[in-house]
């Protein structure tokens, strides 16, 4: 039974292929477009809770604020990584697909 649903979706896909290819380039885009939306949700939320924390930190303990300084733009570092990771993911639907 699914394997002849199956077969039935792939031989329509196979008569509409051409109609589809337009329809695949619109949602490649919209594809992309959520890929770096949702990607940049995640670091804007960790950069503002890393920096936050680390002002936090050096406002009350003065003397640490160099290693705390050196920690916290490591951090955004790292955080920052994901974003570049939806950049990437977007670039790639872009241009491979």
């Amino acid at each position: 039974m699914i394997l002849s649903v199956m077969m039935t979706l792939v031989a329509q896909f196979a008569v509409l292929a051409p109609v589809f290819a337009d329809i695949n380039k619109g949602l490649t885009g919209i594809g992309a477009g959520l890929a770096v939306g949702l990607a940049a949700i995640g670091p804007g939320v960790g950069e503002g809770q890393i920096v936050s924390s680390a002002i936090e930190g050096m406002s009350r303990n003065p003397e640490t604020a160099d290693n705390l300084r050196a920690t916290m733009i490591l951090g955004v570092a790292l955080d920052e990584t994901t974003g570049i990771y939806g950049l990437l993911i977007a670039i790639l639907l872009i241009f491979v697909y």
